[in-house]
């Protein structure tokens, strides 16, 4: 009688929950080939828009991680376990992280902006958050500059994407801002000829764009020439310094006076 029992107990199980537990088989199989396809497809699709190497498998294991999740959710429900409380927690468990990570949050989708949009990449000079540096590393939290004193700047990812960037390298070129100033008695067009030729003279200075020599202002003690050279990038320097240097030594040698500032004193007698 109790093996008469049992046994029908085992065939009641069986029919009970034999189809469910197949079908719950079937399902992460199923699931299981169904994610293996979406994230091979979603890497295709990465790499063919060249995404950062770090953002991608980043994404593709939140992606893996978030359809695992739905899946066995999927075979509980199958089962026959109430998955409205499983929700539920998730949900909470989503929510206090979110709250308890919300700069962290902030820094991550703002290094997921830059990696998608790349207004900036590895290698280039940019001027943000008041620091100027080379960009050395966009990591997903944060973005690493080495200064032009060879110190590391790091700059959280949400405030670099919300702010202002400069691009010194996405052109190529760049234009290199210097001011001259002359006394009132020095002639204008010697002038111009002598910072021209220290300008077209020099080896980094490109000829187009063309450099220019122009009055910028007639201030207090000296007329001021706007001197706008144009190099490559990595020449920005080597030319700003030099010009600069044989701009004076060129003036000097030409008798044009550079003025300094002075004061007069006047003395009334009593």
């Amino acid at each position: 009688m109790d093996l008469e029992k049992w046994t029908e107990k085992g065939l009641n199980f069986a029919s009970e929950y034999g189809i469910k537990i197949l079908g719950a088989i079937l399902i992460w199989i199923i699931g299981s080939w169904i994610i293996k396809k979406l994230l091979g497809t979603t890497k295709k699709i990465m790499d063919k828009r060249d995404f950062d190497e770090s953002l991608e498998k980043f994404l593709i294991n939140l992606l893996g991680w978030a359809l695992k999740i739905l899946l066995i959710l999927a075979i509980l429900a199958k089962l026959g376990v109430e998955t409205t409380s499983f929700a539920a927690i998730l949900a909470a468990a989503g929510l206090a992280v979110g709250m308890a990570l919300q700069g962290s949050l902030s820094n991550f989708a703002g290094g997921v902006l830059i990696m998608i949009f790349k207004p900036i990449k590895i290698g280039d000079l940019i001027e943000a958050q008041g620091e100027i540096g080379v960009v050395k590393e966009i990591e997903i939290f944060t973005t690493k500059l080495t200064g032009l004193s060879n110190k590391e700047i790091i700059i959280p990812n949400g405030a670099l994407s919300n702010g202002n960037i400069v691009n010194y390298t996405t052109e190529g070129t760049r234009r290199v801002d210097l001011v001259f100033g002359v006394g009132y008695d020095s002639d204008i067009k010697k002038t111009k000829e002598v910072l021209m030729n220290v300008l077209t003279s020099h080896p980094k200075v490109l000829k187009d764009p063309a450099p220019a020599v122009t009055v910028l202002e007639l201030a207090d003690s000296s007329v001021n020439f706007a001197t706008r050279p144009w190099c490559k990038t990595e020449d920005y320097w080597d030319v700003y310094f030099d010009v600069t240097e044989n701009a004076k030594e060129a003036l000097d040698a030409a008798g044009i006076e550079i003025p300094y500032p002075h004061s007069v004193e006047i003395h009334k007698d009593a």
